[in-house]
C-alpha cells in the first residue's frame, strides 16, 4: 500500500463524506465524488453557491473518508486550494465523468470551482484482514503522523497489555513491544499498564 493507492482507492468509491467546519466553528459533512486522482494528488468541485464552497474557501481544512466493499477504509485530513484555469479544470472533470453533464446542462457547469487536496495526511485500515492492518502516510508537504501508543523502557515485562489486546499484535520484549500495523489505538494496553510505561506516540 502507498499513498497513491489510498488515493486511487478513494477515486474508486467515488462518493465519499468530506468534513469541513462552518464559521460558528461546527463541523459539516456531506458525501462528494472524487472526481481525478493523480500524481499523489485528489481533484473535486462543487458551486460558488453552497455553504461547502464558502467553508472550504474561508478555511481550506477537509477531512476525507469512504469504504469499499472490502472494508478496506481510507481516511484523509489536509487543505484543499481552489485551482486557477478554472474552464480548463472543469471540462477535464466533466470529459473524466460524463454524468456530470446530466446535472449541469451545457454553460451552467461552470458554476461549479474545482479544487485540489495536495497536502494530506493520510490513514489505512483494513479491517477485512485479523489481525487488522493500518498504514499511515503523508502527500505534498506534510509529514506522516504519529498515532497510537507505544511501551518505553519503563514496562516491567508483566505482560498484562500482551493479555488483554484484541488484535493480539503486543509481542514479548525488553521492552515489550506493539505492532503499530495492527494496532487498533484502542487504548485498553494503555490504561491498564500497572508502571504507566505505555505512552501515546503523538505526545
Amino acid at each position: 500500500m502507498n499513498a497513491q493507492r489510498c488515493l486511487e482507492i478513494l477515486r474508486e468509491i467515488k462518493d465519499v463524506a468530506f468534513a469541513t467546519v462552518d464559521e460558528n466553528g461546527l463541523p459539516q459533512i456531506r458525501i462528494i465524488d472524487v472526481m481525478i486522482v493523480e500524481n499523489e494528488k485528489l481533484y473535486f468541485c462543487t458551486a460558488r453557491g453552497k455553504d461547502f464552497h464558502r467553508q472550504l474557501t474561508e478555511n481550506g481544512q477537509v477531512a476525507i473518508t469512504g469504504m469499499n466493499r472490502e472494508f478496506q477504509m481510507i481516511r484523509l485530513s489536509g487543505k484543499a486550494e481552489k485551482l486557477e484555469e478554472h474552464k480548463y479544470w472543469i471540462d477535464r472533470i466533466f470529459d473524466e465523468n460524463p454524468s456530470m453533464n446530466a446535472v449541469y446542462l451545457g454553460e451552467s457547469r461552470y458554476i461549479l470551482d474545482a479544487f485540489c487536496v495536495a497536502n494530506a495526511n493520510i490513514e489505512f485500515f483494513d479491517l477485512g484482514k485479523e489481525p487488522i492492518v493500518r498504514e499511515s502516510f503523508a502527500i505534498g508537504n506534510n509529514k506522516a503522523q504519529k498515532k497510537g501508543f507505544e511501551i518505553s523502557d519503563s514496562c516491567i515485562g508483566c505482560g498484562k497489555c500482551k493479555r488483554l489486546c484484541p488484535q493480539q499484535c503486543i509481542s514479548e520484549g525488553k521492552p515489550f513491544e506493539i505492532s503499530q500495523n495492527h494496532c487498533l489505538h484502542c487504548g485498553l494496553c494503555f490504561e491498564n499498564c500497572p508502571v504507566k510505561a505505555i505512552t501515546r506516540r503523538s505526545e
